[in-house]
C-alpha cells in the first residue's frame, strides 16, 4: 500500500500539487464551502484519472496528528492487491434512509468483500435506519465503518463525493475487495452519566418529545441550567446516553435542534420508545483515553499485522469539549499505531462503526472510531 497525503487551504493550490497519478482511491475531507466549489472535482479528476474520489464536508480536518479547519486534506492510496468499488445513493427525505443503506449493500455485495466505508450526508439522514439498513444484509465477517458528514457549527448543510462532485443528500459506500487486506474498526466514548434514567414515553423517529411522561425539552433545559440559553448549540456538550432494548451497550445520541412550538428535540439517531436515557457530560482525560482504547482495538484485530491506514472520523461535540487540546486525541492514536501509519479523517456529525470486531456497526455520537487497513 503506498500512500501520500496534502492539505491545502485553496481549491486554486491544486495547481501546484502533484498528486499521484496511479491512485486507487482519492479521500477528500474538507470544508463545505470549498468541497462546493465547481473547480474541485475536475481538477481532481485530472490529477488522478483512475482513482475514486470519495469525501464529505467536515467540522475539522484530521491529517496526521494535526486537525485543521476550513481546509481541504487529500489522502490518495494505491493498493498492492486490494480492489475497491464506490457506490452512491441520493436522499430525498430522512424516510429514505434505510432503503438507502439495504440498496448500497446489495450493490458492494461480491467476492471477497472485505470491508464497506461510508460517509453519508449529515442532516437530511437519519442515522440510525441507514445503519440498520446497512448491517440487513451484510455478509459475516464484514463491517461497516464511517460517519455523517459536517458543517463545522453550522449545520447548515453537508455534502458527500461519491466520484462526483461534492452534493447534498447523498451517501457514498466503498467496498474493499481482497484476501490481503486486514481490517480493524472500533469506537469508545470517555462521557460520564449523570442524573436518573430516564424512558422515552413519546418520540417519533429521531424525534423526542416526552421522557416519563413530561416534556424532555423542558427536563433538558432544567440541567442544563445557563447553558440553556445557547441550545441547541450547547447540547453538543450535554449528549444522551441509550439504553436500547435489544443491546448491552448504550450508544450516545446528539441533538441536532429544538423545536419550541412543538417542544420537541432532533437527534442524530432514533430514539425508540421504551428506551432509557441519561444526561452525559464531559470528563477531559477519559474523552483521549477512549480514543487511545479505540486505537488499541484496532492493533489487536489485525492479527500481528502494523496499520498502514487509520481513517479517523470523531465528533464535533469532542471537539468542542476538548477545544485547544483536541490534538491529545489524534496523537494518542497515531502513539498507538505507530509511526507506520497514516491517519487521514473528519469530525462528523455522527460515527457509524461497531464497539468492537465481535459487535454490530451502530450509529454512535461523541465517540472517537478508528478504522486500520492493511496489506499482506
Amino acid at each position: 500500500m503506498r500512500i501520500t497525503q496534502f492539505h491545502i487551504t485553496r481549491v486554486a493550490a491544486l495547481d501546484g500539487l502533484r498528486l499521484p497519478d496511479d491512485a486507487d482511491l482519492l479521500l477528500v475531507f474538507g470544508a463545505r464551502r470549498l468541497l462546493q466549489d465547481p473547480a474541485l472535482f475536475p481538477m481532481l479528476r485530472l490529477a488522478c484519472p483512475a482513482a475514486l474520489i470519495a469525501g464529505c464536508s467536515t467540522a475539522g480536518e484530521i491529517r496526521g496528528t494535526e486537525v485543521r479547519d476550513d481546509s481541504i486534506v487529500l489522502t490518495a492510496v494505491r493498493f498492492a492487491g486490494t480492489r475497491v468499488r464506490i457506490v452512491a445513493a441520493q436522499l430525498d427525505s430522512a424516510a429514505d434512509s434505510r432503503h438507502a443503506g439495504e440498496a448500497l449493500i446489495h450493490q458492494l455485495l461480491g467476492d471477497r468483500l472485505r470491508h464497506v466505508l461510508v460517509f453519508s450526508d449529515g442532516l437530511a439522514v437519519n442515522g440510525s435506519e441507514l445503519v440498520q439498513g446497512l448491517r440487513a444484509t451484510l455478509p459475516a465477517g464484514v463491517n461497516v465503518t464511517g460517519g455523517l458528514a459536517g458543517d463545522g457549527a453550522d449545520f447548515g448543510a453537508t455534502v458527500v463525493l461519491a466520484n462526483a462532485p461534492a452534493a447534498p443528500r447523498q451517501i457514498a459506500a466503498i467496498g474493499f475487495y481482497g484476501d490481503r487486506l486486514r481490517v480493524g474498526c472500533g469506537s469508545v466514548g470517555g462521557w460520564d452519566t449523570f442524573g436518573p434514567e430516564r424512558r422515552i414515553s413519546r418520540a417519533e423517529g429521531n424525534v423526542l418529545f416526552d421522557l416519563d411522561g413530561e416534556s424532555a425539552l423542558t427536563l433538558y433545559k432544567t440541567y442544563l441550567g445557563s447553558q440553556a440559553d445557547r441550545l441547541p448549540s450547547s447540547a453538543l456538550l450535554f449528549p444522551l446516553a441509550l439504553h436500547l432494548p435489544d443491546s448491552d451497550t448504550y450508544v450516545v445520541r446528539t441533538i441536532l435542534g429544538i423545536d419550541e412550538e412543538r417542544q420537541c428535540m432532533t437527534f442524530a439517531g432514533d430514539m425508540p420508545v421504551g428506551a432509557f436515557a441519561q444526561l452525559m457530560k464531559a470528563n477531559f482525560n477519559r474523552l483521549v483515553d477512549g480514543a487511545i482504547a479505540a486505537a488499541e482495538d484496532n492493533r489487536s484485530q489485525l492479527d500481528g499485522a502494523a496499520p498502514e491506514l487509520a481513517i479517523l472520523v470523531s465528533c464535533i461535540g469532542r471537539k468542542l469539549v476538548l477545544q485547544q487540546r483536541i490534538e491529545e486525541e489524534v496523537e494518542g492514536v497515531a502513539e498507538v499505531l505507530g509511526a507506520g501509519a497514516m491517519l487521514a479523517g473528519f469530525y462528523s456529525y455522527g460515527e457509524i462503526a461497531p464497539h468492537s470486531a465481535l459487535t454490530r456497526c451502530e450509529l454512535h455520537n461523541q465517540t472517537m472510531t478508528v478504522t486500520t487497513f492493511s496489506e499482506e
